[in-house]
């Protein structure tokens, strides 16, 4: 009779559940998380994770729309390099990458993000 009342237990958690209503959320699928990814999120990770694939999505478009662009037959013009190589004179797609007449690995390395 005398017992301590049981104190709420107060979490910034929010159950993946509470992020049904948010823009882009549609039936039949609802809030599609696969991985989990919001299990326990709060909503500044939930924020954070909706920027940041939306980031990947416009750097993904650009990447496509290079690969087209390219394939297509549309280069820089000028040199890609000081001996006088154009862009045109390497292959497209994978092959610029590896094969007979890629990139030289100087290049290449260049182009590696740090």
């Amino acid at each position: 009779a005398f017992a301590p009342a049981k104190q709420a237990v107060k979490s910034s958690a929010v159950a993946a559940s509470d992020f049904e209503d948010v823009l882009g959320a549609q039936p039949p699928l609802g809030l599609w998380d696969p991985l989990g990814l919001l299990n326990g999120a709060d909503e500044e990770r939930f924020d954070r994770l909706r920027y940041v694939e939306i980031k990947h999505g416009r750097i993904s478009m650009l990447a496509f729309l290079g690969q087209i662009t390219t394939r297509g037959g549309v280069h820089l013009p000028g040199s890609i390099n000081y001996a006088g190589d154009s862009f045109d004179s390497f292959p497209n797609g994978i092959a610029a990458l590896f094969g007979p007449n890629s990139i030289p690995t100087a290049g290449l390395v260049q182009l590696h993000p740090h």
